[in-house]
């Protein structure tokens, strides 16, 4: 992974929510014909993972992370606070849990998410606070900044991106190919235009498409060694 690549825009990850790891990889290789790569665990929110790379022409540097609540540990956020990507929302856990393995959310990469956390807040959207985090792995403690808010919302139904900024590793630099590869994201919301002003404010400009609907709708397209394969938010594969 060239170090430029730390220096763009661009959709970082698509997070699918699992109620157990397990779930998770069985999900990978029923839906996507894969089996997921080693992830690790975040101690700051008690959360463990695998990941895909889904690295592309278009998508040059991004993967799919299979998320879940790791049994046993504890969120190191401050009492209160909760953990990311609304994972402790008991409806999407009940959801999750009976209808399996989800895409939930997005995250963009920013090479200065400081600044592209000031210009959601020109747009009146709180996206939370910035948060130092890591893991461990082989290579190192693997290092970023992300926006989370206090309560752990997405927002907008999930599709407002949160925001990421890596240190000077990227998960994609130690990822295997998987054969998968990301072609398209699509957001559909009754707030398009805020969301698409959104995207261009912090710099993603056509990485996704976004229209008006009025039910909201995010729609990741792959190739996959199975053919074509369409996630869509709140639908089990």
């Amino acid at each position: 992974m060239s170090p430029d690549g730390l220096h763009r825009c661009a959709i970082d990850h698509l997070v699918v929510m699992a109620d157990t790891l397990h779930a998770g990889e069985a999900w990978c290789q029923r839906t996507l014909g894969v089996a997921p790569a080693a992830g690790g665990e975040h101690p700051l929110m008690g959360t463990h993972n695998r990941l895909i790379n889904v690295s592309s022409e278009s998508h040059p540097r991004a993967y799919l992370e299979i998320i879940a609540i790791h049994p046993g540990a504890k969120c190191a956020r401050p009492l209160g606070a909760a953990r990311w990507f609304d994972m402790d929302e008991a409806g999407l856990q009940q959801q999750v849990r009976q209808q399996g393995p989800q895409l939930i959310h997005w995250v963009a990469s920013l090479p200065d998410v400081a600044a592209g956390h000031r210009a959601l807040a020109g747009l009146g959207i709180d996206r939370g606070e910035i948060l130092e985090a890591s893991r461990p792995t082989p290579l190192g403690p693997l290092q970023w900044q992300i926006t989370v808010r206090h309560d752990g919302q997405r927002l907008m139904d999930g599709q407002l991106p949160t925001l990421i900024q890596w240190a000077d590793r990227h998960p994609c630099y130690s990822l295997p190919a998987s054969g998968v590869a990301l072609r398209s994201l699509h957001l559909e919301h009754p707030e398009a235009p805020l969301l698409a002003s959104a995207c261009t404010a912090v710099g993603l400009g056509a990485r996704v498409s976004i229209r008006h609907s009025a039910a909201p709708r995010m729609q990741a397209t792959f190739g996959t060694p199975r053919g074509t394969v369409v996630l869509q938010d709140g639908q089990p594969a």
